[in-house]
């Protein structure tokens, strides 16, 4: 049954990439899964960590990124073109999904610690525990992100992060109470912005993610270790531009 249900899961992904200029709504996705619109929202879900409509949201997002970084064509044009008939609600999912607005990616094409760390709630008052373990990697030799994130995708500002400059021990230090899901990426020398389409693993885009993760007020420390694997096609877009913190020369013991 799982593989009957991820099957579907994949039809519907591949139809969000060819149609994302158009109105796709949750009966759409339903009748291409060949669900029930209920039941479809559930196992979808259940298979891909995000709600159709928010994979559909980042699915929309991850394009623009790459339009933004491969064309001269308008913000506007490009909101429209990825289903967006605002581009002041495309501008502000943009930039609270990628950490930078669309103009910015544009000229700068990633984020950088300082702008990871800034912003409210950024550094955590009260009673903080602390999250380790070990990281290991397909991809041995390079950097590593590591962060906690409220939704199961890499995208917004983590509320507690570090970078590595090769899997190995990590500590994320001064987390805050709450449910958390550990994120983790690396990728190979010249994909570390990679954008990719649905297919086959992407061995050199490797990801982890596991939670949530529950942090209650004065707990102590936590292990929890990380093994990165190939992206699927199932795993939510990587939204966060992370192309230079996961460069050698970007990624430096960094933790939030």
């Amino acid at each position: 049954m799982d593989e009957v249900i991820e099957r579907a899961a994949l039809r519907v992904i591949e139809n969000m990439h060819e149609n994302l200029g158009e109105p796709i709504t949750i009966d759409d996705m339903a009748r291409v899964a060949m669900f029930s619109k209920f039941h479809f929202s559930r196992v979808f879900q259940r298979v891909t960590g995000l709600s159709p409509g928010r994979f559909l949201s980042a699915v929309r997002l991850r394009e623009a990124k790459r339009l933004l970084a491969s064309t001269v064509m308008s913000v506007t044009n490009i909101s429209h073109q990825v289903g967006y008939s605002s581009v002041g609600t495309f501008s502000s999912r943009f930039t609270s999904s990628v950490g930078l607005s669309p103009s910015r990616y544009r000229v700068l094409g990633s984020v950088t610690p300082q702008l990871l760390a800034a912003g409210p709630g950024a550094t955590p008052s009260g009673a903080t525990a602390t999250i380790a373990g070990e990281i290991s990697s397909p991809l041995p030799d390079r950097p590593v992100f590591a962060g906690l994130f409220p939704e199961r995708i890499l995208g917004g500002r983590p509320v507690c992060y570090t970078l590595l400059d090769r899997p190995g021990p990590y500590v994320l230090e001064n987390v805050p109470p709450g449910r958390w899901h550990l994120i983790a990426q690396s990728a190979a020398e010249g994909h570390e912005d990679a954008f990719g389409t649905p297919g086959g693993e992407d061995e050199a885009q490797c990801i982890s993610c596991s939670g949530p993760i529950t942090v209650r007020p004065g707990a102590g420390a936590q292990v929890a270790d990380v093994r990165l694997r190939p992206m699927r096609p199932l795993d939510p877009p990587v939204l966060l531009a992370l192309r230079d913190l996961l460069s050698p020369v970007g990624a430096a013991r960094q933790a939030c």
